[in-house]
Order: structure tokens, then sequence, then C-alpha cells
């Protein structure tokens, strides 16, 4: 099926695992040259629970939206709806959001500095590979509808 029969972003790289691969890639540049985060541990583990608890309700929120509205969060599948309720009110990309603050609670959690560092980079690698296709996509299939949610919702926050 080429892109032009198939009714979804042009997605290639999962998002998750471009998350997975900074994990790894932060652990392991941390195993050569540690970068560890100068702050006392319990305020590092304060910092990793409310970024997991702000990374796991982004998540659960998106997930459930889309759950009720019969939406796959693959985002090379099609879309039937512009879900803008919710999370997504304040958010087009909440479940990368979501992902962004687990990779900043596991960098606070472990007090591995270089996931802090891999953060923007991620989040840069993410636009690249998937949202800038899933944006073209929705442009294109839903118009104008998607491009006044798009002038009333942040991409990030």
């Amino acid at each position: 099926m080429t892109t032009s029969e198939r009714d979804g972003a042009s997605v290639r790289l999962p998002p998750p695992l471009v998350y997975l691969l900074a994990v790894l890639a932060g652990g392991l540049l941390h195993w050569l040259v540690p970068l560890r985060l100068p702050l006392e541990p319990a305020a590092r583990i304060a910092g990793a629970v409310l970024a997991t608890a702000l990374g796991v309700a982004f998540l659960a929120s998106a997930l459930g939206l889309f759950r009720r509205t019969g939406q796959d969060p693959k985002p090379w599948v099609s879309t039937p709806e512009i879900v803008s309720t919710g999370i997504y009110r304040y958010s087009r990309n909440p479940m990368y959001v979501g992902m962004a603050l687990l990779l900043l609670a596991i960098g606070l959690g472990w007090a591995n500095g270089w996931l802090l560092v891999l953060i923007l980079p991620v989040l840069a690698t993410v636009y690249f590979t998937a949202i800038r296709h899933e944006e073209s996509y929705l442009e294109r299939k839903f118009g104008a509808q998607y491009l006044e949610y798009m002038s009333s919702t942040r991409r990030w926050l």
C-alpha cells in the first residue's frame, strides 16, 4: 500500500521508541562519563515523583480520550476525528509531553544528568520524525478545522 492510498500519518519511527532509546543512551553515557545531578536525594525523589505523576496523568488522560472516541494512538493509523477536549485543550501532543515527563522522572530518580540533557534532542527528534508528519496529515484530512485547533492549542504546553 502506498502512502497516498493509506489514511494515516507517514510516521516510520514509533515515538515511544525514541524515548526508550534515550533512556538506553543516557544510561550508557552515564556509565561511560557519569553526569550526576547535584541535588539532595530528597529533592531528586520529590521531583521524580512529581514528574512521574504528571507524565502518567498526561498519558492516561490522552489514551483515555482516544479510547472513548475510537482513536488509535499509533500515528500511522487513520484518525477519524480531531480530539480537542480534555488534555487536548492544553496540548496537541500530550502523549509526547507525558513521555518527556517520564524521561525527566527517570533522570531525576537515577540522578542521571544525561537523561535531562537528552530531553530536548528527544523532543526535536519526535518533532522531525512524527509530529510534522502528523500535522501535515491532519491538515490535509481536516483542513480548516485542524488549522483552527492548531491556532488555539499549543504544540507542547
